[in-house]
């Protein structure tokens, strides 16, 4: 992905990279990760206008550490290097880097050294609180650079060589509990390496309109729509571009929400007049499921159907030659990964498969950018709130919300049981600031007292957290009167449940869902 006047970081296995990438675009740059493995010929072609070196897991005196190409440095370009970054820039130009005693993991007290760009503005340079991540410490930095920074345990915590534009610091300007690090890092962009912001998500929307009308041309495109935003705003940026050419195809798998078929396709062709088929494959899907509990059974069941189905429509559409998904930036970089693939916790369902299947090219919309700058996409597209802040939908939908076995009737009570919670989330103000919320039907019956009568029935969990990125979350701490009002009312409007517990585990070591 060539842009002018971008930054490439360089990926070294950290993991806040990411993160690293995020507060440069919200600078106004664009940024985009490779990892270190790749070939300086290929991360030249792109034309950067800067570097950044990010952290790493590993010790430059490791065998098989990976080490920092030598072009890198002789380009001219601005570099910034981070933790490891800054390591291996040391040990690679000259300096020494040295075993800590012990590890050095949380805040810790900078004092800024000497005039540094890096450092303009920051306010109170002598007591900035810092976030390290380290084991080992540069013990004596390269010829032509200077000290910049220190803390406590650290003479070099900073340094930098003005007359190469080369920087780099020990701690970690992209997290959150590093005072002003985010302008630490515009200084770096704007003070040091002399870009000009211009990565808007205005600006992307009309390249991308300009892009896929000529990546298609006149051809045909299908798209599996969810009612995600993902594919929401993915399919409304292809039919900005090439208007009823696009055919969007919605499979009901009978594992939906409450009402989700109609709300989604309702609002698509009413107010964007997206050209949308509706399949009704509840049956199919369900048959498939039935006696199923074991999870990742019931995912596998549900993408080989869900493939198999959207298979069929597509061939049914003449001259379809393009196939479009939702694939987000996090999803490319994970392939290229450094690392390499994670371990795989659950598996996901998604048409993945489809082009080698079909024989059809791939149209990604979104394959440069994170999920919030798709938030931001949609709203330069004009989509209404409540569908910009709709909360994630897992792909097999409620069947991994119904631990257990499928059934209609398991179906229909996670269904009103979830659309309360959904409600009393919306009508406190509190559906926009938590991540995700929603109900889970537990395997096992208890014993209530529902008047006079004995009863045994189900066990709803309510499963409500807080997160940025889906990456790490931590359980909601709603007010009590809200759990009281979605509990109440889940036992006394949804037939055959008689409790309601909340689940205050976080992730990790949980999952956000149960399966």
């Amino acid at each position: 992905m060539q842009h002018e006047n971008s930054v490439i970081i360089i990926d070294f296995g950290s993991q806040f990279t990411q993160l690293i990438a995020r507060r440069i675009r919200e600078a106004g740059i664009y940024s985009e990760i490779h990892p270190c493995t790749s070939d300086p010929a290929a991360i030249r072609a792109l034309k950067p206008a800067a570097l950044v070196l990010s952290g790493g897991p590993s010790s430059v005196h490791d065998a098989g550490a990976p080490p920092l190409p030598k072009e890198y440095l002789e380009w001219g370009l601005p570099i910034l290097g981070i933790c490891y970054g800054m390591q291996i820039m040391a040990h690679t130009m000259g300096g020494t880097v040295t075993r800590s005693q012990d590890r050095e993991y949380g805040r810790a007290e900078f004092e800024a050294l000497g005039p540094c760009p890096l450092f303009d503005g920051v306010e109170d340079k002598e007591k900035l609180t810092v976030w390290m991540s380290h084991g080992d410490h540069v013990g004596a930095i390269p010829p032509g650079f200077a000290r910049m920074g220190r803390t406590q345990s650290l003479e070099f915590a900073a340094m930098g060589d003005p007359a190469r534009k080369i920087y780099a610091l020990q701690f970690h300007p992209e997290v959150a509990h590093t005072e002003q690090g985010a302008l630490i890092l515009s200084n770096f962009l704007f003070k040091v390496a002399g870009l000009k912001p211009g990565w808007t998500m205005a600006s992307f929307v009309d390249s991308s309109i300009k892009t896929m009308s000529a990546q298609v041309g006149q051809g045909k495109v299908v798209l599996g729509l969810s009612g995600g935003i993902d594919s929401t705003v993915a399919a409304v940026l292809l039919h900005r571009a090439i208007g009823k050419r696009l055919f969007c195809i919605f499979v009901d798998n009978g594992l939906l929400r409450m009402h989700e078929r109609q709300e989604v396709i309702g609002f698509l062709e009413e107010s964007f007049e997206l050209n949308v088929k509706c399949v009704d494959a509840r049956a199919e899907f369900l048959d498939k499921l039935v006696g199923v509990t074991d999870p990742e059974e019931k995912r596998k069941i549900i993408g080989y159907t869900f493939i198999d189905v959207f298979e069929r429509e597509a061939k049914a559409i003449e001259g379809v030659e393009f196939l479009a998904q939702g694939t987000l930036y996090p999803d490319v970089i994970e392939s290229i990964s450094f690392k390499g693939p994670s371990a795989v916790i659950k598996s996901h369902h998604n048409v993945g498969g489809l082009p080698e299947k079909m024989n059809l090219k791939l149209v990604e919309p979104l394959r440069e950018l994170f999920k919030d700058e798709v938030r931001k996409v949609a709203y330069e597209l004009g989509m209404p709130e409540h569908i910009i802040w709709r909360h994630p939908f897992p792909g097999p939908g409620l069947a991994i919300r119904v631990i257990g076995e499928i059934t209609g009737e398991r179906l229909e009570i996670l269904r009103q049981a979830d659309k309360i919670v959904q409600h009393e989330l919306l009508a406190s103000d509190w559906y926009r600031k938590v991540w995700q919320g929603f109900a889970v039907l537990l395997p096992l019956k208890t014993v209530g007292v529902m008047g006079d009568d004995r009863t045994y029935e189900h066990v709803i969990a309510l499963r409500i957290v807080d997160s940025l990125d889906a990456m790490t979350a931590d359980w909601s701490r709603l007010p009590t009167e809200i759990l009281a009002r979605m509990s109440n009312r889940i036992i006394n409007e949804v037939k055959g449940v008689n409790r309601v517990v909340l689940d205050i585990s976080s992730k990790p070591p949980s999952t956000i869902e149960w399966e």
